[in-house]
């Protein structure tokens, strides 16, 4: 007898993915049930021990804005904080945090587990269940291993690597999603089933090493933020004693030995055909493409207060065992280093993300949602954010109500997403501030400002964040009309502000009490003022964009049958099926003239 259990949203994945989109689904109201092969993985940081970085900390906010957990966790549980690009515009800082993986992990799912409306369940998913109706198709449940159904008008896929994972350690292969863990074949069988075309990315992770091992003496110290910066809205402050990390570098020695072993790393030899992450490439492609460099940097990063584990970012490999070791005895800093976890390359199955709606509802199935790196994306903080919009997508499916699709100018998650269901991966995708064409927009300090509104409306956020919020806002409104209309000379202290040399030091000379006002607000004042000028540029195209994306294309539109358009024109619009102008625009090899031909046939059809 099979058993059988009912719910409006499943999510099957319990990574950073699935965690946000079953956290989203349950604060907008819906029955969720979150599926993992492994209760006790939840959120694991499978590979670099941090959480942020330059772009990805934008993400991170916005995930918290959101009313995401990422923030929360990173920020109850980080080891080391410190922020990225100082030097460079605000636009470019970037919060990073090295966390305590353990605890990390431990305190994502405390968030879970207390989270009303949401089940968390060890199951592994073996199949798909889908209902038929003439040419259209719904998700009706997943089957999972045991005789068991779960049944929901929702399912939010986040299969992360584990999708016919097979990891590489030399010439050695393995199964597996991760390191001893098993992977998952139904799922690619039950997709490929259903019509969807899957391909191959790689990823790698390096060798942990016996922190008691590493001579310290011969790095260089790294430590945190003497003032760390929180990532969550309600942090007030982070108060936790920080740890060092540390930086060496390989040696010529290092790459000789490489070189002369690359008939046996995997990358090179056939025995992976898939391609990596251009941006985060093993030591071996490294070596390779960079052959004129003598050394590569390395950053020893703890794992946690309560291990001597260490992380060699920056030595991501799957050359065999051996070869590891040896690597290491030509390091001065790691040459009695002993390694604990051994260095290891895994291939597994992705979606290509045309396949999706800017919801991330599938095309083919309805109510089913894709998230995280089963869309081809790498990185923790991309998972997160994808995962969220996808819950909240299926929670307002079931309501009848439009989906959230954030636009280029409002989030870093809306400029990835549009990025994968637009233009498609050639390889695993990474979020870089060069991709965000409104970044002045975007910065990591207003993610708030930005968010929060929209996600009260929807019922994502709850009534002490937004009172904080509102709280916020009205300090910086008050602060700003200060400024307006308190005069200095000739000019308002506004406008003097907007002057690149003119500091808050200055306007508090000035007006005093403004000396009372919180570092946050005035942060946010400054900025407003700075960068003013530039950001009335930039909305100009914003609008015209928007101009754009108001004029929809309907659906079954027939672009085949569209007047003097060029055959790849035809052939693009056909494959993506944009759902508007202004994303028929920013497909890959769509002209002007293309988008004026298409303008026409529309406005022709009104």
């Amino acid at each position: 007898m099979i058993t059988s259990y009912d719910f409006d949203i499943i999510v099957v994945g319990a990574g950073h993915a699935g965690t946000e989109a079953a956290l989203a689904a349950a604060r907008m109201g819906a029955a969720t049930v979150l599926l993992t092969s492994n209760l006790d993985t939840v959120a694991k940081l499978s590979c670099n021990p941090a959480i942020g970085g330059v772009a990805k900390g934008q993400i991170v906010r916005e995930i918290d804005a959101l009313g995401g957990a990422m923030g929360r966790a990173i920020d109850a549980t980080g080891i080391q904080f410190h922020m990225l690009n100082r030097r460079k515009g605000p636009a470019m800082h970037g919060p990073r945090a090295q966390a305590d993986k353990r605890a990390y992990q431990q305190e994502a799912k405390r968030i879970v587990q207390q989270q009303p409306g949401l089940i968390l369940r060890q199951e592994t998913v073996e199949d798909l269940l889908v209902e038929r109706s003439g040419n259209s198709q719904r998700i009706i449940g997943v089957q999972v291993a045991g005789d068991a159904v779960y049944r929901a008008r929702a399912v939010v896929l986040c299969a992360g690597t584990f999708m016919q994972g097979l990891l590489h350690v030399g010439q050695s292969t393995t199964p597996g999603g991760r390191m001893s863990e098993a992977t998952s074949s139904g799922l690619s069988r039950a997709l490929k089933q259903l019509g969807f075309q899957l391909a191959r990315f790689k990823t790698g992770t390096p060798p942990r090493v016996n922190g008691r091992t590493i001579d310290y003496e011969k790095t260089e110290l790294q430590p945190g933020d003497e003032v760390p910066e929180p990532f969550s809205f309600l942090t007030d402050k982070i108060d936790c004693k920080q740890l060092p990390c540390w930086i060496t570098h390989t040696t010529t020695a290092v790459h000789e030995l490489i070189r002369a072993n690359l008939d046996r790393a995997p990358m090179y030899t056939g025995q992976i055909q898939s391609t990596g992450p251009r941006y985060c490439p093993s030591i071996e492609t490294k070596i390779v493409r960079f052959a004129e460099k003598d050394r590569h940097q390395l950053f020893l990063e703890p794992e946690g207060r309560h291990t001597h584990e260490v992380y060699l970012n920056g030595l991501a490999t799957s050359l065999p065992r051996d070869v590891q070791d040896a690597m290491l005895r030509h390091i001065p800093s790691l040459q009695r280093a002993e390694i604990l976890r051994y260095g290891y390359a895994i291939e597994y199955d992705y979606l290509p993300p045309e396949q999706l709606k800017p919801s991330l509802e599938t095309k083919r199935i309805a109510g089913l949602y894709l998230a995280g790196q089963v869309n081809g994306t790498t990185g923790y903080e991309e998972a997160g954010g994808q995962g969220l919009v996808a819950g909240a997508n299926a929670a307002l499916k079931l309501k009848d109500q439009e989906p959230i699709v954030l636009g280029r100018d409002e989030a870093y998650i809306g400029v990835m997403i549009d990025d994968l269901v637009t233009r498609g991966v050639d390889e695993p995708y990474r979020m870089f501030t060069s991709r965000a064409e409104y970044r002045l927009l975007l910065r990591y300090d207003n993610a708030d400002r930005r968010l929060t509104p929209l996600a009260h409306r929807l019922g994502l956020v709850d009534a002490r964040r937004w009172q904080r919020l509102q709280a916020k806002q009205a300090e910086i409104a008050r602060v700003a009309d200060l400024l307006e209309t308190t005069r200095y000379g000739q000019f308002t202290l506004a406008k003097m502000l907007r002057r690149p040399e003119v500091t808050w030091t200055d306007m508090v000379e000035r007006l005093p009490q403004l000396a009372a006002v919180s570092h946050e607000v005035a942060r946010q004042v400054i900025r407003d003022a700075k960068y003013a000028g530039y950001i009335a540029r930039q909305e100009i195209d914003i609008a015209r964009q928007r101009r754009l994306a108001a004029r929809r294309i309907p659906d079954g539109f027939d672009f085949r049958a569209v007047d003097h358009l060029r055959a790849e024109a035809r052939e693009q619009f056909s494959r993506i099926r944009p759902a508007d102008l202004a994303q028929a625009g920013r497909l890959s090899g769509i002209t002007p003239a293309d988008l004026a031909v298409l303008m026409v046939h529309l406005e022709g059809r009104a």
